[in-house]
């Protein structure tokens, strides 16, 4: 295991951190110039022996790597760094922060806060017409299941900032998004549609300081439920 470690190298896990230094180890591969975008990594057998995890540790880390864009897992192929993550950069620190809920709702906010001043600039008639819409779809729904609703209103701003620098960036934004939304327990329509329609309100307006306001008061909402509902889990 020790020479085969040092092909890579990469250290071996202890197991009582199981996959998220899996995650950590094969980014590090990354990071070091060791690998580089495109490159295939080793077979599962052999990654499983240099990091000493089992198979189901080892294929969790590489779904919440491929989830995240870092990786592709093709068919009889094997499993390849993506073409793209040299300019994701933000994937990565996202996989290297999966347990870390504060650092990723304040990477949300950081990211939506200056793509909605760009958006408030940029944004098209078309494009706040698909917004309203996303509204229309939260405000009837009957069941509160509007998440996906939800996040069409925020990759819509985002896409409108229409900056191709940035742009690498959404998938990112819509990561930490899911994240987010997977831990609120109760939903607050009524809530979340205010919100939305004074976002629409300062898009429409093409107001940045308003946008920005808006998004802020709308995410430090979510940022302040997600963080109660953690802080009591952890007690």
């Amino acid at each position: 295991m020790e020479e085969s470690s040092k092909k890579l190298g990469v250290q071996s896990v202890h197991r009582s951190t199981l996959s998220k230094q899996v995650v950590e180890q094969i980014v590090q591969l990354l990071v070091s110039g060791q690998m580089k975008a495109g490159d295939k990594l080793p077979p599962e057998m052999e990654l499983m022996e240099e990091l000493g995890v089992s198979r189901p540790v080892l294929r969790e880390a590489l779904s919440a790597l491929e989830t995240l864009g870092v990786i592709t897992r093709k068919t009889r192929e094997g499993t390849f760094f993506n073409n793209k993550v040299g300019t994701h950069p933000f994937s990565v620190m996202l996989a290297l922060a999966t347990d870390n809920l504060p650092a990723i709702i304040e990477a949300r906010m950081a990211l939506e806060l200056g793509l909605v001043t760009m958006a408030a600039e940029k944004i098209t008639d078309e494009q706040l017409e698909k917004l309203r819409k996303t509204i229309d779809t939260i405000a009837n729904s009957e069941d509160n299941d509007y998440g996906e609703a939800d996040k069409e209103f925020h990759h819509i701003i985002a896409l409108s900032a229409n900056n191709p620098i940035v742009e690498g960036m959404i998938d990112s934004l819509l990561i930490t998004h899911n994240k987010v939304n997977s831990l609120i327990q109760v939903r607050e329509r009524e809530r979340t549609v205010e919100y939305h329609k004074a976002i629409y309100a300062a898009l429409e307006a093409r107001d940045p300081q308003d946008a920005f306001l808006q998004m802020y008061k709308h995410l430090d909402f979510v940022r302040q439920k997600v963080l109660q509902y953690s802080s009591a889990n952890d007690e």
